[in-house]
């Protein structure tokens, strides 16, 4: 073979279809990034539905730019992601088509990546890591990272029940023929997660699916955005409750999927609904305590009576935190312990006192009022994975900052494995800026009463130099450190009460620092740092315009 021939140019067979709706300001670098991946990509088939901001004008001048880009312009809005996706797929003229929203990007060399596995596997399917980037941060954190660590091709969905963690569309590779032979397309219309209903029915139609390392698609997160996309605005109900019929379906539709061995639907739904638990439940489970009243009361009742429709397998194939927060649902009509439960949810999970027995005193429980929610697991985990709970209060103070840390017995576990001493750190939330490390040594408290009863405690306090640090926000990391060897890496909880949680301005190497130790949604401890002058005056008109908005309150 001429070796010349393996550095020519891929043919173009790859259809880029990116959506957008009003979104003059991000649709251009969407394009560009599509136009960027080289003349693997024949055509960027840009779907505006119906927007009002010039956005139709902008796909018109990149249409001149380059003949790639094919404008669709829809005459009425659909109201959602699917219709417009389906347009892509209905127009394109490739054999391959790909997805793109028009607020995210695709990184350099992503359809070469994914083409050349779709070429060397024969593969229908291609999928590769997608990277969540925080705006303005840029802090990136890989989705589903577990599913792409190493290339592999999965002959049949079945034999990979993981793959219906990642519910994206976007990181995917679709041979074009596949989707029209069975009829693959997204629900139409205003149909929120309408990606969950399209993956589950590329899983039923049995797809070999390629799985590659290479990132390949950028989800650009911009929480601070005037308008939040679907997947970031969880505020009113209506959200949950298109997330539990989205999810619905899907199990219907995996639960139909076809095999040799006939239990392909069975293994995908069951996955499907432990993934659920795993992930959906404990996001807005932690959101609770933030909710209003007639929130929390609306989201529970849905809950339940989606839960109800799950069997105990489907359970027990959940991992523990969720396991436990579903059982304690459908174990009490009304919200209770959404606190607790938030905690429970939580990554890494923390699980508070008090701890229960059961009547017999043998098998850990949720409370003496829900015997039936056991917590037998707690017994027989490693210390490495149990929901230990550590409390954290910190005061700062000039050059000397003091935090105290208090480890939680936990049946029993704890003083078995021994705590010896903890390696405390404050890192930046955005990644960027020094991370302040100390170890310290834990000394037991021994309360008067059975070191099951959850009264034993270990302290250790820490002295910080805040001062040290620049603005932003810093986050508690924990390493416990155990007699027989082991290490679980945690959260603390942020203890409220007198002094704490409380601004401070501290003397720092940069002139005044404002200091503020606080819960974050998980009721984790964390402390947002505002440096100079500046930073004081911007907490201090914040203040203000509270006290005037709220009637001096």
């Amino acid at each position: 073979m001429d070796p010349s021939l393996s550095l020519s140019p891929p043919s173009p067979q790859v259809c880029v279809v990116v959506i957008g709706y009003n979104d003059a300001a991000h649709v251009t670098d969407a394009v560009r990034s599509a136009l960027a991946q080289g003349p693997a990509v024949r055509e960027v088939i840009a779907v505006d539905d119906c927007s009002t901001d010039g956005s139709g004008e902008l796909l018109a001048a990149l249409a001149q730019e380059d003949p790639r880009v094919k404008p669709i312009r829809r005459a009425a809005n659909s109201g959602g992601c699917g219709t417009p996706r389906n347009d892509g797929i209905e127009a394109t003229t490739s054999a391959y088509v790909m997805f793109l929203d028009s607020d995210d990007v695709l990184p350099p060399g992503a359809v070469d990546a994914l083409l050349k596995a779709a070429a060397r596997h024969d593969a229908e399917v291609v999928t590769g890591l997608c990277v969540r980037r925080e705006l303005p941060s840029g802090r990136e954190t890989p989705w589903q990272p577990m599913l792409y660590k190493k290339a592999r091709l999965i002959a049949r969905p079945e034999l990979r029940t993981r793959l219906v963690h990642d519910t994206l569309c976007v990181n995917k590779l679709y041979r074009t023929d596949f989707l029209r032979k069975h009829t693959l397309r997204f629900p139409e219309g205003r149909f929120t997660y309408e990606d969950f209903v399209f993956t589950a029915r590329v899983l039923a139609a049995g797809p070999r699916i390629a799985l590659i390392t290479d990132p390949v698609y950028v989800w650009n997160v911009r929480r601070t955005a005037a308008k939040l996309s679907i997947s970031l605005d969880r505020s009113g109900i209506a959200n949950w409750q298109a997330r539990l019929e989205a999810h619905r379906q899907s199990v219907e539709i995996l639960r139909e999927a076809q095999s040799a061995s006939g239990t392909a639907g069975k293994r995908l739904a069951r996955a499907a609904r432990a993934k659920f638990i795993d992930h959906s439940l404990r996001m807005y489970a932690r959101e609770l305590t933030a909710r209003s009243p007639e929130y929390r009361q609306e989201w529970w009742t849905a809950t339940r009576a989606y839960l109800a429709a799950f069997d105990t397998a489907d359970l027990d194939a959940a991992p523990a935190p969720g396991r436990v927060i579903a059982r304690v649902i459908l174990a009490s009509p009304e919200p209770r312990d959404l606190t607790r439960l938030q905690e429970v949810a939580a990554r890494p999970a923390r699980l508070s006192p008090p701890y229960a027995l059961s009547p017999d005193g043998t098998t850990p429980i949720w409370s003496p009022d829900l015997p039936q929610v056991t917590l037998e697991h707690l017994l027989v985990r490693p210390i490495r994975l149990l929901p230990l709970a550590v409390d954290a209060e910190l005061r700062p103070r000039a050059h000397r900052s003091r935090l105290t840390l208090r480890l939680h017995e936990l049946y029993g576990r704890v003083a078995d494995a021994g705590p010896t001493t903890v390696d405390v750190e404050l890192a930046p939330r955005n990644g960027e800026g020094p991370v302040l490390r100390r170890t310290a040594a834990f000394q037991s408290s021994q309360s008067s009463q059975s070191s099951q009863s959850g009264a034993d405690t270990w302290l250790t306090e820490v002295v910080l130099d805040l001062g040290s640090l620049g603005g932003g926000v810093w986050d508690l990391r924990l390493g416990l450190h155990f007699g027989d060897g082991t290490t679980r890496e945690t959260t603390a909880r942020a203890v409220a009460g007198p002094g704490l949680l409380r601004r401070t301005a501290l003397p720092s190497r940069r002139g005044l620092l404002l200091a503020q130790p606080y819960a974050t949604q998980a009721g984790n401890l964390a402390v947002r740092l505002a440096p100079g002058m500046r930073g004081v005056a911007g907490v201090a008109r914040r203040r203000l315009a509270r006290w005037v908005g709220g009637g001096g309150r």
